[in-house]
């Protein structure tokens, strides 16, 4: 079995997106290679074509591959609903729940169903490259791991550390997961990458130098910071790190309200990405009632997000911006909590409650989890989106809108994804800015979200060609060019 582990240094590090650059790399090359994360936790999801849902990182490998995306590819995704659970998402499917006690000792079923998926990439494809998850240096999970150590040592991977320099301190986090880990498991230790850099790398190289003296890591490359790769983030330590890019004509403000148990949150990215719009996230009154559209986005916990709203004001500042007619839009769970009530015996196991009723509609929350790919249309734009939740809304008034309604100016949307539909997109911020009285118009010129994030991922490809050591990387696998098999069903 032919495969490669890229682990981190700590969450956020650049391991999904160094991932996924190498993915592009190799399958630019010709190499069959398939991504694959045995367990995410992450609340940023995506349904795949044959409805499984699987860790939205993953889901951008495999774009990056040239595949079709799969369960296999990340076998296990805990979504996080408090600080003490997460409901499991097992091949694709929900599987109950994992409580904080259990973490450590009672993952066992989910290290069979993760090895069990990673055998069947590997049966598959010339190389599976893996990532990580958190980082390998947490001793305190280390029996019950398989997704760092424990996967590598499973299946005899090679493990490169990724550390991301911008923070501070990588050397010595490089040092100190070497010096912590069990021999054993430091045996797996390959080298290490540092990602992020910023200046002249001929300040960093002495320190590189004394590194690998003292642990015997070659370093496989220096990433630079690149402030365009920024699309599908998993990582709520990334949430928001949106670039403002420019536009020609007037601008759009947009307030995406940073709820505690936020899901999904890659809705932002198109609007983002669209010149002359710009997204904060917030959780200041003051920013939601200056903002020209306010945002609801997902939510994993959508009660207890709900209650937060209220405790900290957000909720009496959305009443006040929907009776003065200014725009609000609500995505899955943040359209639940526009809701007039709220009947939620699964999610939350709280009962009845009122939501902020703002929409003529009722939510009720069922044990079956809907996971689809919808397609509709708005105004004549064909609109695609894909669906992930429990609360299923009823409407008894108001304007239909994708699967949603609209009252006024409150919009809301069971649907993911639409935004990445470049046609709907535009046209529907064309209509919010002349409902705001602002001049912003589509940049013509602007490349559209899809073509965005194949760019991304071309301009990552060729930023690792140059200045990571890859066929190092590949040595590593004992990747043989010479192995390149037909392709394999």
């Amino acid at each position: 079995m032919t495969g490669l582990l890229i682990a981190g240094t700590s969450s956020d590090a650049g391991k999904s997106l160094i991932t996924a650059g190498l993915c592009r790399l190799l399958h630019r090359r010709g190499v069959r290679v398939a991504p694959f994360k045995a367990q995410n936790m992450s609340n940023n999801s995506m349904v795949c074509s044959d409805g499984s849902e699987i860790g939205r990182a993953q889901y951008l490998q495999a774009i990056a591959a040239g595949l079709e995306p799969s369960s296999a590819m990340n076998p296990v995704l805990l979504k996080p609903g408090t600080d003490r659970r997460s409901f499991i998402v097992l091949r694709g499917e929900p599987a109950g729940t994992l409580e904080a006690g259990q973490y450590a000792t009672g993952r066992a079923h989910l290290a069979e169903a993760a090895f069990a998926a990673y055998t069947e990439l590997a049966a598959r494809y010339d190389l599976v490259l893996c990532e990580g998850a958190g980082s390998p240096a947490e001793i305190n999970l280390r029996a019950g791991d398989y997704v760092n150590f424990g996967l590598a040592r499973q299946f005899g991977l090679p493990v490169v550390l990724c550390g991301d320099i911008d923070r501070g301190g990588v050397l010595a986090s490089i040092y100190g997961h070497w010096a912590i880990a069990d021999e054993p498991d430091r045996d797996r230790l390959a080298g290490y990458l540092i990602n992020k850099f910023r200046g002249d790398q001929s300040v960093l190289h002495p320190g590189l130098a004394e590194l690998t003296r003292r642990t015997g890591l070659p370093c496989l490359g220096v990433v630079p910071w690149l402030p365009e790769v920024w699309l599908d983030g998993e990582d709520a330590l990334a949430f928001a790190n949106w670039p403002r890019i420019p536009g020609r004509t007037g601008t759009l403000r947009i307030a995406a309200i940073r709820f505690p148990r936020i899901s999904n949150a890659t809705d932002l990215d198109a609007l983002a990405a669209e010149p002359g719009v710009d997204v904060v996230a917030t959780t200041r009154v003051a920013e939601v009632a200056e903002a020209d559209l306010v945002v609801l986005p997902g939510s994993r916990s959508t009660l207890a997000d709900l209650a937060w709203l209220r405790e900290r004001g957000l909720a009496d500042a959305l009443v006040a911006r929907a009776a003065a007619g200014r725009p609000i839009l609500g995505i899955c769970g943040g359209y639940q909590m526009l809701a007039r009530s709220i009947d939620d015996p699964v999610e939350s196991s709280a009962g009845m409650a009122s939501g902020l009723g703002l929409l003529p509609t009722q939510v009720s929350f069922g044990a079956a989890k809907v996971l689809a790919r919808p397609s509709g249309g708005w105004r004549g734009h064909p609109v695609t989106g894909y669906e992930i939740h429990h609360g299923v809304v009823t409407a008894d008034g108001g304007e239909p809108f994708l699967d949603g309604v609209r009252q006024g100016n409150t919009w809301g949307t069971i649907w993911h994804g639409t935004f990445e539909n470049d046609a709907f997109r535009r046209a529907w911020l064309s209509e919010l800015a002349t409902t705001v009285g602002s001049t912003w118009t589509p940049a013509a010129d602007a490349r559209g979200f899809a073509a965005r994030r194949e760019h991304m991922l071309d301009s990552l490809a060729d930023a690792l060609q140059s200045c990571l050591d890859v066929e190092g990387l590949l040595a590593l696998a004992d990747f043989r060019w010479s192995s390149l098999s037909r392709p394999r069903i």
